[in-house]
């Protein structure tokens, strides 16, 4: 061992603390990456914290690098831009992205990270995962030209599908959200908004992706006949209940999941996932991205913002950590 590191780790439900790891020497094939930025992603990451993982998920809802098991101790994470200090030629001196925990810096195979397109600032390039997730839901139920979009749910799963939804020519994309702070972030994306209360016309495709048994029901209603209701909402361990036996069978919709572990079907042939990871990471050239960038703290901070985004208190979309302010304090002391 030739460092160490400090990293993130969920002790046990609704407990966190930063934690020292040892780093290790990089063999060869492997590169070592000082992180720059690493996102929250706020409804897992949450789900995570409060323990709220049902134990028959377990082994799908591992995330890459993570160390300890569910509900706790767990290194937990998978937003994470740093720069390559050490490892091959092609690869050193890159900024990449990496599905790795919170955590100052690590050393993991070089097939792991997947470099950053050099015109995509660090900050932006933390949203390649969420991004990612929206490109697979979007191969899972394609829209059309022409078609009516609705997604149900202003956070950043829903803010960067319709962003991606937006961009197919003749759409017309509404955000839906109870909030009605989002409508700016909305016209920033190039979409409309709605509040729930607001009757938008019926969809040809409605995304659902607020985490809310209320949503999904709305969602359905919102569904044009022959429509599709995609839901990309994981609810971890509450019970969903639908109205099934009203319009749902002579409207002849279509409701189906979505889930960015596995590439949609309909590309599975095509695109391996860590092609799937560089076009999200080529989409975020797009400067409109930066509207869902919501605030920043260092890591010695993520136990108390992660309890405050876990409770509500702390509102926004993407919050990130920020490892230069780590590094500063580090050099002052």
């Amino acid at each position: 061992m030739v460092d160490e590191a400090r990293a993130y780790w969920i002790t046990e439900p609704g407990r966190s603390e930063i934690r020292p790891v040892p780093l290790p020497e990089p063999r060869a094939g492997e590169v070592l990456v000082r992180a720059l930025r690493s996102g929250i992603s706020r409804g897992t990451e949450s789900l995570v914290f409060a323990g709220r993982v049902p134990r028959s998920q377990y082994a799908a809802m591992r995330a890459p690098f993570q160390e300890g098991d569910f509900p706790g101790p767990v290194k937990y994470g998978y937003l994470s831009v740093g720069v390559v200090e050490r490892g091959p030629a092609e690869l050193t001196g890159r900024t990449v992205f990496c599905l790795h925990p919170h955590q100052t810096a690590y050393v993991v195979p070089a097939t792991a990270v997947v470099p950053v397109p050099d015109d995509v600032p660090a900050e932006r390039a933390v949203l390649a995962g969420t991004v990612e997730t929206a490109v697979n839901a979007l191969w899972d139920a394609p829209p059309l030209v022409g078609d009516r979009i609705t997604v149900v749910g202003a956070g950043l799963v829903g803010c960067c599908v319709a962003r991606l939804a937006a961009g197919v020519p003749g759409t017309e994309v509404t955000l839906v959200d109870v909030d009605p702070g989002r409508a700016e972030v909305a016209a920033a994306l190039g979409a409309g908004f709605a509040g729930p209360d607001a009757e938008p016309a019926r969809s040809d495709l409605v995304v659902h992706t607020s985490a809310t048994e209320t949503g999904l029901r709305h969602a359905l209603e919102l569904a044009a006949p022959e429509g599709t209701v995609l839901d990309l909402s994981w609810y971890g361990d509450r019970p969903v209940s639908l109205p099934l036996g009203e319009a749902f069978h002579s409207s002849r919709l279509t409701l189906r999941s979505s889930q960015v572990g596995a590439v949609a079907p309909a590309r599975r042939d095509a695109r391996s996932h860590r092609a799937r990871l560089a076009l999200a990471l080529a989409l975020l050239r797009d400067p409109a991205f930066d509207a869902l960038l919501t605030g920043c703290s260092p890591l010695r901070e993520l136990p108390t913002v992660m309890a405050r985004i876990a409770s509500g208190s702390m509102p926004g979309l993407c919050h990130s950590i920020d490892y230069a302010i780590d590094y500063a304090s580090s050099q002052e002391a």
